[in-house]
């Protein structure tokens, strides 16, 4: 096995990095949405010219196209440790919530709790908190305004007997701590709470074995993880078959299907099988064995490791500034690439001054309002978001430290 990422040969994945329109941009804001990888460009391509029919039929198209539906569906639940039909997909990880909060809508009556955090994206936050119309008892686990971190002692003030359901985010796309989910999920197991977990932010830096996780749903984004614009959503069965079916009444008995009432989007669900080959590719070159979710941990360790050498340097730069507040950890063995600064301006304007040196990164709250006004700060101003992954390298690095020099 390499020791280290060959990141000449991931960028070698990724037509971006030969597109001449980007020619000279180094990007940064992956935490909005990732550079998508040639094999899913290729299925998705492919799909469309050859096999945009209904799906599952007896003629030959329509075969292939439900066997590529299929091959995603196994492979991906393979590499997070779960079964198949444990893993499902959606329009999208906000709309995969909602409908999950729906269906705890139903099952849970008045007096019930439900925890969530004021670290998360709004998406999984939102969607539960208005179950309190409903008689719900929603309780917030709330950030240290001062770090942004949520500590796993208030979490078990909150927790009691009635609680059903702990919410929380694997990885804030705003504050980027990376969140112990195994603790967290077995103090709320001990006091007989299932988990939803909010991947969003963290499955582009590496997939991660659910299973051993713990965590009852596991969400992320396909766009983010190099992918097409799908949600993919682990619901495991205990819980997946205890909640009401919000799909066709003809697809309950389906778990992959219950929770998905709009119906698959055939040729992004089997693109997502690209995620998977990509995974492979990555796993074959670097001499990574094993069954499928031993690769993808393999995978997943080259990728934090690239990624937390490239970021400690810029993590150190921003907290030697005195005009900035840097957000979240400065180590970066616990913090995910994802790094947002409070400025004396908005962060969109530092945004737009960067994207004049070639840096493209974002400004603004980033669905992440109730984070910011936690840590008090103004949502009109916001943050400047600088995040990347595992197919940045060092020479882009240098080159955002440089344009932060010029811009600070």
């Amino acid at each position: 096995m390499s020791a280290a990422l060959d990141v000449d040969f991931v960028r070698g994945q990724f037509p971006a990095f030969a597109e001449p329109t980007l020619d000279g941009q180094a990007f940064f804001e992956n935490a909005g949405g990732s550079y998508t990888c040639a094999p899913v460009i290729a299925r998705l391509t492919r799909f469309y010219q050859q096999r945009k029919v209904q799906p599952y039929g007896p003629y030959e198209a329509s075969r292939l196209g439900g066997e590529e539906m299929d091959e995603a569906r196994t492979r991906l639940a393979a590499m997070l440790g779960v079964e198949t039909d444990e893993l499902s997909f959606g329009p999208s990880t906000t709309q995969n919530t909602y409908v999950l909060a729906q269906a705890f809508r139903q099952w849970t009556t008045p007096g019930d709790a439900i925890i969530v955090t004021d670290q998360d994206h709004e998406a999984n936050s939102g969607p539960w908190r208005r179950l309190a119309d409903a008689g719900v008892d929603v309780r917030e686990w709330r950030i240290d305004p001062d770090s942004g971190l949520l500590r796993l002692e208030d979490l078990e003030d909150l927790l009691d007997d009635t609680v059903r359901l702990v919410c929380f985010p694997h990885c804030s796309n705003i504050v980027g701590a990376v969140n112990p989910v195994v603790e967290i999920t077995a103090a709320a197991h001990a006091a007989g709470a299932f988990v939803c977990v909010d991947g969003v932010s963290y499955a582009p830096h590496g997939f991660v074995n659910v299973g051993d996780l713990g965590a009852d749903i596991y969400l992320f984004s396909a766009y983010k993880t190099y992918g097409p614009h799908q949600g993919v959503m682990v619901l495991r069965r205990e819980l997946g078959h205890m909640l009401p079916n919000q799909a066709h009444w003809f697809n309950a008995d389906s778990l992959y299907k219950r929770f998905t009432p709009a119906g698959p989007d055939h040729a992004q669900v089997a693109a997502c099988a690209g995620m998977a080959d990509y995974y492979d590719a990555l796993a074959e070159h670097h001499g990574i064995a094993g069954d499928a979710a031993g690769r993808t941990k393999g995978v997943h360790d080259l990728m934090r490791a690239h990624e937390t050498a490239l970021l400690q340097p810029l993590l150190d730069y921003l907290a030697e500034k005195n005009a900035l507040r840097l957000i979240g950890p400065r180590d970066a063995a616990h913090k995910a690439p994802t790094v947002a600064v409070e400025l004396q301006g908005p962060g969109a304007e530092m945004a737009a001054r960067l994207a004049e040196h070639g840096i493209m990164a974002g400004g603004g709250d980033f669905y992440g309002a109730r984070p910011l006004q936690a840590m008090g700060i103004d949502l009109d101003k916001g943050v400047l978001r600088l995040s990347f992954v595992h197919y940045t390298n060092k020479p882009e690095v240098d080159r955002l430290l440089e344009a932060l020099e010029t811009c600070l």
